[in-house]
C-alpha cells in the first residue's frame, strides 16, 4: 500500500517551499492537483492533508480511535504542560478523560453557563461604555485590540470573576503575557520539523515561552491561593464561577483525578484558546459587516425588532436571532480561526481510500479549503449569511462541511462558551451602533487579506469609528 500522492519533496526540507507564508491557501491549491487526500513532507515529518468533508468525517469519526494522539510541539513542553494539558494528552489517557468530563459536565454545561452569565454581563457593560466614549469623541477604535480585551475579560470573568484587561492603551501585564504566549504558539518552530534541533531551541521560542508561562502561573497561583483562603474563611464568599467548580471537584474527588497544581494548566489552556479564538472571530465578523453595510443593517434591524433598542441582548436571546446566527456561521466559513485545525497523530498504520496512513503521521484537515469549495458552497467567496437561514448546517461538529472547532472527542471543549460570547460581543457592537472606516474610505475598499500564524488573522488589523444611533 502506498502513501497518498503529493508534490515531490526536496531533500531534507521536504515541501516547505511549496507552502509559503499562507499554507492554508497553498495546500488548497495543491489539493486541486493531488486530490482531497494528500501527502506532504515537512522536514522529517509526514503530513496527511484532508480537504473534503467526506474524508474529514471518515478520519475524525470512523478512525477516531486511531487518530487519538497529538504531535506535541516543543513550545507545549515547557513546565511539563504537554503531560497534563487536555489539548496535548492522548484521548486514551485517563487524565484526558477526567478533564474532558469536567469541562463537559461541570464547566461548560448549559446549566453552568446560565449560572455564570451575570459575570459576563458586567464585562459587556464596560464594552458598551467604551464604545459610547469613542462615539462621543469621534475616536478610531482598534477593533482587533478591543476584541482581544473583551474576549479575555469574558473568559476570565467566567473562570474566576475578574476582568484582567482594559480597553484603553495603558499597561496591561496579563494581556502582554497572553499575547506573548499566543505568539510563541503561533510561530513556526524549526525544532518541530527537525528533531536534531529539539534540545537546542535555535529560535529561542521555548526559552521565551518558559519565562512567560512562569509569569502566568505566578498570577494564576495567586488567584487560586486567594480563592482557596477565602473559601476556608467564609463559605459565603463562594462565587460559583468556574474556579469554584474546579476547587469543589478537586476537594471532593481523589487528589489523583484533579490535583490543584493541574488547575492552573487547565486555566491557561482555556484563557489562551478562548481569547484567541473569540477575538479573531469577532474581528472577522465585524470586518465582513462593515464591508457589507446592507448585511449589518439587516442584523441590526433583527436585534432592534426582536430585542428593542432600549434593552440589552441576553444570552437567552441568541437562539431567537436567526440572522445574527447566520452571520456568525458565514464569517466562520470564510475565515476559520484554525484553518488547518490542530493536527491529529496516527497511532497505528491504517488504510483510507486504498492508501496508507502511516503510524506517527500528522493528519491535518484544511477546513479553510472545505469552506471555500465551489462543489459544496454556491458563490463560496461571497459573504452571504442567507445561505444559513434554513438552519440545516451548524458548526458544532456534526456537519463536516463546517467544522472550524473540530469534531469527535477532540472538538473544542469551550465551544458552548465561545458560541455565546461571539454572538454577544457582535450583538453589542452593532445593536445601537453603526461603524464606518476612517476618512473617505469606502466599505468595499476594506483590506480582507489574511495572515497565517497557526490561527488566521486579518493581515491588517481592523480600525473603524463607531457611530451611536439616535
Amino acid at each position: 500500500m502506498k502513501l497518498p500522492s503529493g508534490p515531490q519533496p526536496y531533500p531534507i526540507i521536504g515541501n516547505m517551499f511549496d507552502l509559503g507564508q499562507n499554507p492554508h491557501r497553498s495546500i488548497a491549491n495543491l489539493s486541486k492537483i493531488y486530490g482531497p487526500l494528500m501527502t506532504l513532507k515537512l522536514g522529517s515529518i509526514t503530513i496527511i492533508v484532508i480537504s473534503s468533508p467526506q474524508l474529514a468525517k471518515e478520519a475524525l469519526q470512523k478512525h477516531d480511535q486511531s487518530f487519538y494522539g497529538r504531535a506535541t510541539p516543543a513550545v507545549s513542553q515547557v513546565h511539563g504542560h504537554d503531560k497534563v494539558s487536555m489539548i496535548w494528552l492522548p484521548t486514551t489517557d485517563i487524565r484526558w478523560r477526567v478533564l474532558r468530563r469536567i469541562c463537559k459536565n461541570h464547566m461548560f454545561s448549559q446549566q453552568k453557563l446560565d449560572e455564570t452569565q451575570v459575570l459576563r454581563q458586567e464585562s459587556l457593560r464596560k464594552l458598551r461604555d467604551y464604545m459610547k466614549d469613542c462615539c462621543d469623541f469621534g475616536r478610531v477604535v482598534d477593533v482587533s485590540s478591543m476584541a482581544c480585551s473583551i474576549s479575555l475579560n469574558l473568559i476570565t470573568s467566567s473562570l474566576f470573576s475578574r476582568d484582567l484587561s482594559q480597553f484603553d492603551s495603558g499597561p496591561n501585564v496579563f494581556m502582554d503575557i497572553v499575547k506573548a504566549l499566543i505568539q510563541g504558539v503561533s510561530t513556526a518552530n524549526i525544532a518541530d520539523y527537525f528533531p536534531v534541533f529539539k534540545f537546542v531551541d535555535p529560535q529561542g521560542i521555548k526559552r521565551r515561552a518558559k519565562a512567560y508561562v512562569g509569569k502566568m502561573f505566578a498570577i494564576l497561583d495567586d488567584i487560586i491561593s486567594q480563592r482557596s483562603e477565602a473559601r476556608r474563611q467564609d463559605s459565603a464568599l463562594i462565587t460559583n464561577d468556574i474556579l469554584d467548580v474546579l476547587l469543589d471537584f478537586s476537594q471532593r474527588s481523589s487528589e489523583s483525578e484533579l490535583p490543584q497544581n493541574q488547575i492552573k494548566h487547565l486555566l491557561m489552556d482555556l484563557i489562551l484558546a478562548g481569547t484567541e479564538a473569540t477575538a479573531i472571530t469577532v474581528e472577522w465578523i465585524m470586518a465582513e459587516l462593515i464591508r457589507n453595510p446592507e448585511k449589518m443593517a439587516k442584523a441590526r434591524n433583527e436585534l432592534q425588532t426582536l430585542i428593542g433598542s432600549d434593552k440589552q441582548v441576553q444570552e437567552s436571546d441568541i437562539s431567537r436571532l436567526p440572522y445574527l446566527n447566520a452571520v456568525v456561521k458565514e464569517s466562520i466559513r470564510l475565515h476559520p480561526v484554525g484553518p488547518l485545525l490542530i493536527p491529529h497523530k496516527a497511532e497505528v498504520d491504517l488504510e483510507m481510500c486504498g492508501y496508507l496512513i502511516p503510524k506517527n503521521a500528522n493528519v491535518m484537515v484544511n477546513v479553510w479549503a472545505i469552506g471555500r469549495d465551489p462543489r459544496i458552497w454556491h458563490n463560496p467567496e461571497r459573504f452571504e449569511p442567507e445561505r444559513f437561514l434554513d438552519g440545516k448546517i451548524d458548526f458544532k461538529g456534526h456537519d463536516f462541511e463546517l467544522i472550524p472547532f473540530g469534531s469527535g472527542r477532540r472538538i473544542c471543549p469551550g465551544l458552548p462558551l465561545a458560541n455565546r460570547t461571539v454572538h454577544l460581543v457582535v450583538a453589542n457592537m452593532i445593536h445601537n451602533f453603526n461603524w464606518k472606516l476612517q476618512g473617505e474610505k469606502k466599505p468595499q475598499e476594506l483590506d480582507m487579506n489574511d495572515k497565517f500564524a497557526f490561527s488566521l488573522h486579518k493581515a491588517l488589523p481592523l480600525q473603524a469609528i463607531p457611530i451611536r444611533l439616535s
